[in-house]
């Protein structure tokens, strides 16, 4: 007497779609990881301090980079402080605790970074970091 197998067959691991959904999230990591360097200005050389560290940063933060003769430079575009404020005001508007950092040139003079600080208060921010970086050891 023969009898019959009324199982169905052993369902197969799917491999393709799983490969697909690791280089997806592959991608997008590599994508975002070079998109938070993008906004450091190459032109600023951030003061040294013995606990300055590199941080990580927060996924809204944005980056103000003040150059030695006091340009601002935000997103590798140029802004006046009027502007700047601006630009501030529009961030609050989205997000009420909108964290800043501000990259300011060792040798810049001080009253530009103040300026900097006083038009982000203004516009309501008051999340404010500053980048600097230890110093070199020989």
């Amino acid at each position: 007497m023969k009898f019959r197998n009324n199982q169905p067959p052993p369902a197969g691991f799917q491999l393709a779609p799983m490969i697909d959904v690791v280089f997806l999230l592959l991608i997008f990591f590599i994508v975002t990881y070079q998109l938070s360097d993008y906004e450091t200005e190459l032109d600023v050389s951030v003061p040294t301090a013995e606990e300055g560290a590199t941080t990580t940063r927060h996924y809204l933060e944005e980056i103000v980079n003040i150059r030695t003769d006091g340009t601002i430079v935000m997103e590798k575009q140029v802004y006046t402080l009027d502007e700047l404020q601006a630009k501030m005001e529009r961030l609050t508007r989205v997000n009420k605790n909108q964290p800043i950092r501000i990259r300011a040139d060792g040798d810049t003079v001080s009253q530009n970074l103040i300026n900097v600080i006083d038009r982000c208060r203004k516009a309501g921010i008051w999340n404010i970091s500053f980048a600097t970086q230890r110093p070199k050891t020989h």
